[in-house]
């Protein structure tokens, strides 16, 4: 069984991509697994690429394992696509609810139709041998006026999808529409390449 290290600190992203990779046959572990932890990087790049691959690279320096990381986020096209890249720290706090909250009140009195977003998924994968490579992922649909549920995370109270809204539906379903079931649909194939 391959050993790949997971490069988040986000508990709830890591066991979303565990539940994807462990049908792959890829044991996942996390910086909390390493002795020491590994170092938090800036994401100072300017897309969800480079900012995955940001990640990744700096994980698999640090731990020798084959390195993979996500970035994604939130695109409102009545906010010409933000917060983005900037979805985490949109609030300046990096909590959730002061994100959704903040997004309401940059939407408040928008009809449906003027709150279409997606969702983004990147997804770097970086070998110790040098190899590299991203993939990307989409979920359309729009911003409800109101939270709704307590699955998921982030945005997910918020955004609602062709199959409801993320924070509703259960894990399985989402895993199947959602921008990082996408991504990782996608990173399963191009993993086969390199494996």
């Amino acid at each position: 069984m391959a050993t790949f290290i997971v490069a988040t600190h986000n508990k709830k992203k890591l066991a979303e991509l565990q539940r994807i990779l462990a049908p792959m046959g890829i044991d996942v572990i996390s910086p909390l697994d390493i002795e020491g932890g590994i170092a938090e990087v800036e994401e100072n790049g300017l897309t969800f690429e480079e900012n995955a691959l940001i990640k990744a690279r700096s994980a698999c320096k640090e731990t020798g394992y084959p390195a993979v990381a996500d970035d994604s986020g939130l695109c409102v096209d009545a906010l010409d696509g933000a917060p983005g890249i900037y979805s985490a720290r949109f609030a300046g706090t990096g909590n959730d609810e002061d994100n959704n909250r903040l997004l309401l009140e940059k939407l408040k009195g928008l009809p449906k139709e003027q709150r279409t977003a997606h969702f983004v998924s990147s997804i770097a994968c970086v070998f110790p041998d040098g190899r590299e490579f991203t993939v990307r992922g989409e979920c359309h649909g729009y911003i409800a006026e109101a939270p709704s549920g307590n699955g998921g995370f982030g945005y997910d109270p918020l955004f609602i999808s062709e199959a409801g809204c993320f924070g509703d539906i259960l894990a399985e379903e989402k895993d199947k529409i959602s921008h990082r079931g996408k991504s990782m649909a996608l990173f399963k194939e191009t993993l086969k390449e390199y494996i």
